[in-house]
């Protein structure tokens, strides 16, 4: 004798697979809930790891919160430094220098000038290395920024062709508006700002980093303004990002209105925006499950038509309205399981091949799905996350025993007279 409740059998002995027009519908039903489930994790999975791909490369490159002033700039921040260091959650507090400037170079064949207008970051080498991750970005050259060093972005150095060893020349907006005003007066001398030697180039894993910035020290940023002993702001690294507004709004009360104190959210909305559409992909992605739900419901549907005989039988020994619910509710359980186990595989095995398949479409398309220009990235990121899978498998499997509800409960309040009246 089989351990197993008669209703789990019978249900089993239902699905067993024959070659009828209802095991068609049954593998329909299966295949429906494979491809929901499977295409759930997978654009789940990818959504985690653009969120945490891109929360890396900006935390890398920015520190969790910046402190400014509410008008002009901090001339003590040395003081204000060790406030925010008193504080509990606080790792690390940097100055910074950040302005637009104007770098031009010579290409390689010494005739034409290479010019573009990034970032400046003007940054102090020791502190910086407690609130970011830059100095272990370098690809090329050395992080030193001593002197006239500047060290650029891959995509910048490429673009301007310029490399550990070149030199090129750094025009501020201050440096800018002196060599107009010396022209307006007819004054045929003026002072020519200065020329860097570059010393390294970075890859911080994001394009838009890479193509729109460069590192000076802060000494020569605060030249470049014009700021003498001030900085424009003071990055901080805290214990845990994820907190970093709840820090921000503290930190900000306790510095009091002078100062602004803003978060890498705040700073990033791209960030929030895709963890909102995570979200909201996740009840949108429901509905393809829902659909598949349908396919259980019409096999179920079918069933209890082709049974009814057997219901009929089963009513007339004896079996309860709730033991008759529980045979088809068992059998779409059944169903529903096997087609989140196959879409679960099939979910994780796209999600392990993601990169070897773009690899496959760009060779047999020679169209490239994800170009690092656009997205930022050189491979398909993706995380599958244990509580998404769990979200996604029980959320499906609610779903389809739902579908079933009505017609197992249709089939349960069948009378057994009813039921065997053409038998």
């Amino acid at each position: 004798m089989s351990r197993l409740p008669f209703e789990l059998l019978l249900a089993l002995r239902y699905l067993r697979p024959k070659r009828t027009f209802v095991s068609i519908i049954t593998l329909i039903s299966v295949l429906g809930v494979t491809l929901g489930v499977a295409v759930l994790i997978i654009v789940i999975s990818v959504m985690s790891g653009f969120d945490k791909e891109m929360r890396e490369k900006v935390l890398g490159f920015n520190a969790h919160l910046h402190v400014s002033p509410r008008e002009g700039t901090l001339a003590n921040y040395e003081q204000l430094s060790t406030v925010i260091r008193s504080n509990a959650h606080v790792t690390g507090v940097a100055p910074i220098v950040l302005g637009q400037v104007l770098i031009e170079t010579k290409s390689r064949d010494g005739h034409s000038a290479n010019v573009a207008a990034p970032w400046a970051r003007g940054v102090d080498v020791d502190a910086e290395k407690h609130v970011s991750t830059m100095h272990t970005n370098l690809v090329d050259g050395t992080y030193d920024l001593s002197g006239r060093g500047i060290v650029l972005g891959a995509e910048l150095a490429n673009r301007l062709a310029a490399f550990p060893g070149d030199r090129v020349t750094v025009y501020s907006p201050h440096d800018i508006k002196e060599i107009k005003a010396a022209r307006e007066k007819g004054e045929e001398s003026f002072r020519t700002p200065d020329d860097y030697e570059v010393r390294g180039v970075f890859d911080s894993g994001w394009y838009e980093y890479n193509a729109n910035f460069a590192l000076v020290s802060l000494e020569n940023a605060q030249r470049l303004y014009d700021l003498g002993a001030s900085v424009h702001g003071l990055s901080v690294a805290v214990d845990d990002p994820l907190r970093a507004e709840h820090y921000a709004a503290a930190l900000s009360q306790q510095l009091g209105f002078e100062t602004r104190v803003t978060s890498w959210m705040q700073e990033n909305p791209t960030m929030v925006a895709v963890m909102v559409e995570k979200n909201v992909m996740l009840y949108i992605l429901f509905f393809i499950v829902l659909v598949a739900a349908f396919g259980i419901t019409c096999t179920t549907i079918t069933f209890v038509v082709m049974k009814t005989s057997d219901v009929g039988l089963m009513k007339a020994l004896g079996a309860t309205n709730r033991q008759v619910m529980s045979v088809f509710l068992a059998q779409s359980l059944v169903v529903s399981f096997f087609g989140i186990l196959c879409g679960t595989g099939a979910g994780l095995l796209a999600i392990h091949y993601r990169n070897e398949f773009l690899a496959l479409m760009r060779k047999l398309t020679g169209f490239e799905l994800f170009p690092a220009s656009v997205y930022g990235f050189n491979q398909l990121p993706a995380l599958v996350i244990p509580s998404d899978l769990a979200i996604i498998c029980g959320g499906s499997l609610i779903i389809c025993l739902l579908a079933a509800v009505l017609p197992a409960r249709h089939a349960s309040k069948l009378r057994p007279v009813e039921a065997l009246r053409h038998e």
